[in-house]
């Protein structure tokens, strides 16, 4: 059992925060991450940077671009996360795009990930059948969870696909629209989440886009393991900085 799988099986609701490297400044990561560790978040998703987000919403990708004009690489994020395991133990995810993997080179992205204590990766436009045929081999020899992402248009079939291809949990993406669009959720996204929580998965959900408060989170994770927070956190980084996480951590946590 490593770290996410760890994290997953125990008990209590996760609540993951969504950081995109490189921002506000450059050599702001580490830090970031340390002090959402420290303000008591479960699991982190490090987004890479990338000049083409198909799904990110307007505050990740401008935060994105930011991070890119910055001076922002694979290469660096690499260099700047080398001794992230001396300062943190949770579950940490790379996310971002396939394009950036390919060019650095898949094996070389896996074996670095692996090297400076990476748990998971999240490639939204990598299809499952081209992960299976061509990478799935890869990721489970550096030990690596790939981590696949679900929508209220995947058709059971499909979804029970993507199920026999995780091993630790599957991204419940809350509606079909980009990142950061909503408040709150329909009527309509509270029964998909029913819906797929009556499948009886045998890998947790988490479930992402849309969450940007204490009620939504709470909202989300009601009828799933966790709930991902993104666009909300990079608006609150952008307002307050870094010295802003610990509340902006706990009005998440707290019962609305």
């Amino acid at each position: 059992m490593n770290r996410l799988t760890e994290r997953l099986s125990a008990e209590g609701k996760i609540l993951s925060i969504y950081a995109t490297a490189g921002f506000p400044q450059l050599n702001d990561t580490l830090q970031v991450l340390k002090e959402l560790e420290n303000a008591g978040v479960d699991l982190i998703e490090i987004g890479m940077p990338f000049s083409d987000p198909l799904a990110d919403g307007p505050t990740i990708q401008e935060s994105s671009t930011k991070a890119l004009m910055n001076g922002m690489t694979t290469e660096l994020l690499f260099e700047q996360l080398k001794e992230v395991r001396n300062h943190l133990s949770i579950p940490l995810i790379l996310m971002g795009y396939f394009n950036p993997v390919l060019q650095f080179g898949v094996e070389k992205f896996l074996k670095k990930a692996v090297e400076i204590g990476i748990d998971g990766v999240i490639l939204p436009d990598l299809p499952l059948e081209v992960y299976e045929r061509e990478y799935k081999n890869l990721f489970e020899v550096y030990g690596l969870s790939m981590i696949f992402l679900i929508t209220p248009q995947t058709p059971e079939r499909r979804i029970r696909q993507i199920e026999q291809a995780s091993t630790s949990f599957i991204y419940m993406v809350s509606t079909s629209s980009t990142t950061g669009t909503q408040e709150g959720f329909t009527e309509e996204s509270m029964e998909y989440f029913r819906r797929i929580e009556a499948m009886n998965l045998q890998v947790p959900t988490v479930v992402g886009f849309g969450i940007s408060n204490s009620s939504s989170y709470h909202q989300a994770t009601s009828n799933s393991k966790g709930a991902i927070i993104g666009s909300a956190f990079i608006k609150a980084l952008s307002k307050e900085g870094i010295k802003g996480i610990p509340a902006f951590i706990q009005s998440i946590r707290s019962e609305s």
